[in-house]
């Protein structure tokens, strides 16, 4: 019988209580909420479950401990603490990184040093041996410092999880596929969802959709570092894969439509929507903002462009109005648009129904809603 692990999904802020639905929703227990993270607890098949389907988690960290240090000597001894070998073999590779916030070890270097040596001096107690070739699979320990308190994990997912595998090309402001995840669910997409997207770029809004309407798992398509991992059998992962393939809803009635004026933008959404498998479920057309109309029935989820320098800026509020003046965001058709203009509701002509704080990397944004 496999036994229980401690594991870590570290999110967008903003998307804390999303991603927390979507940890229950696969059977994380014990899920508790932190800013920019959900802990929970699950055996190795929860672990591979939770690479393969969460929609609007960056990774899936296995969390070895947690202490207090203030000083490289409780770090080392610390970490020297930890049952490491547990996963870590005597061929294993074992790279360190991590960051320190409001700590008095602040020196990422420095700590990125100590966690390795405790690591080395911890291994070699337990294999009798004095070298490591560190030529196997990848064992990414990844540690945090946040107020005196160290965290140590192993990343098990490798490359972050909005990497979906479908995204090979995008144009110049993409938004990640894990924030837009999450903005769809907050859109209440279901399966029978029309969404349209008015500023459809690389296709990320549609796409996702797509992936919640049909029920399709952000993972089938890639590969995932703890899958090279002695400790996690081969079958766990075949087996998890086969049930998020059976859990494929391909009797869904979902269709997403984009627009974009830009008519590479509108073959690169093609393009992403073909390799994700969604294309014949897509409408995606050039057209200008100024000629959308609204259909009734329709959710409209977008993130419109937005410049830094003050001529864009003035571009931007111009196309605010023009929004504005062309979506209804009502009951029928609600409408949900990011923006990190503190003024967008000014231009657009009207408050919004609700709103809610979100960062797009590190850019502070609003979601406004509309949808009465």
């Amino acid at each position: 019988m496999q036994k229980n692990i401690k594991m870590q999904c570290p999110c967008h802020f903003g998307l804390e209580s999303v991603l927390s639905f979507e940890i229950k929703k696969i059977g994380g227990e014990n899920v508790s909420v932190s800013d920019g993270k959900v802990t929970f607890d699950g055996d190795f098949n929860v672990l591979a479950r939770a690479n393969i389907c969460l929609s609007t988690a960056e990774r899936v960290l296995i969390v070895l401990g947690e202490f207090r240090a203030i000083s490289f000597e409780e770090l080392f001894q610390g970490v020297k603490a930890l049952a490491l070998e547990d996963y870590i073999g005597k061929n294993d590779a074992f790279p360190v990184k991590g960051y320190s916030l409001n700590s008095a070890l602040h020196s990422v270097p420095d700590c990125q040093s100590i966690i390795k040596k405790a690591a080395v001096e911890r291994l070699k107690s337990k294999y009798s041996i004095n070298w490591f070739e560190e030529s196997g699979p990848i064992h990414q320990i990844q540690f945090s410092i946040h107020k005196d308190i160290a965290t140590i994990c192993l990343d098990t997912s490798g490359s972050g999880l909005h990497k979906r595998g479908y995204r090979r090309n995008s144009n110049t402001a993409p938004i990640k596929e894990t924030l837009a995840a999450g903005i769809i669910d907050l859109a209440h997409v279901r399966s029978d969802s029309v969404v349209c997207d008015p500023f459809c770029g690389s296709g990320t809004f549609l796409i996702e959709s797509a992936y919640k309407s049909l029920g399709i798992a952000p993972g089938l398509k890639r590969r995932f570092s703890a899958e090279s991992w002695s400790v996690i059998g081969e079958n766990i992962w075949r087996e998890e894969r086969s049930k998020a393939i059976e859990s494929v809803r391909r009797e869904s009635n979902f269709k997403g439509i984009g627009f974009d004026i830009d008519p590479e933008s509108i073959e690169l959404s093609k393009e992403n929507s073909r390799l994700a498998g969604v294309l014949s479920r897509m409408q995606i057309e050039n057209q200008d903002i100024r000629n959308y109309k609204n259909i009734p029935g329709t959710i409209t989820v977008c993130n419109p462009p937005y410049g830094e320098r003050m001529l864009e800026i003035k571009q931007a509020e111009e196309l605010y109005k023009i929004m504005g003046q062309v979506y209804s965001g009502s009951r029928e058709a609600p409408c949900y648009i990011i923006s990190p203009h503190e003024d967008f509701e000014k231009f657009f002509g009207r408050k919004a129904d609700k709103r809610r704080k979100l960062y797009n990397g590190m850019i502070k944004c609003q979601l406004f809603m509309y949808f009465k």
